[in-house]
């Protein structure tokens, strides 16, 4: 970088400080514009409301609760019923052991092995 030719120069010794000041000042300019960046993402992203929670309109919530009621494992139960019935507009068959074929839609959806979703 500095050679023993530069060092007995006076002139490049002067612009010396001058190059060092205008990396300094690069430096700087670049450190505020990324922060001023990323404070403007947060603050965009903070002025969404946050999203609303999906309600029931279907009475899914009683429908799976009388569904499930005999049901061995009652939380996946009600977790897929859940699923199954805002699927299908709030059909769900009446009774723990009413046959599927009360609501076609309910009875057809399957997983991705192929077997019944629906409990």
């Amino acid at each position: 970088m500095l050679s023993s030719d530069s060092l007995h120069n006076p002139n490049k010794m002067k612009t010396l400080p001058i190059a060092l000041l205008l990396i300094a000042a690069a430096l700087f300019f670049i450190s505020t514009t990324v922060a001023a960046d990323e404070s403007t993402t947060t603050t965009a992203a903070s002025s969404y409301p946050a999203p609303s929670p999906i309600i029931s309109t279907f009475g899914c919530d009683a429908k799976c609760g009388n569904r499930c009621s005999k049901a061995g494992y009652q939380e996946r139960c009600l977790k897929y019923c859940g699923i199954c019935c805002a699927k299908c507009q709030g059909c769900v068959p009446s009774t723990p052991y009413a046959d599927k074929a009360e609501c076609p839609c309910y009875r057809d959806l399957k997983n991705s092995k192929g077997k019944s979703k629906c409990p």
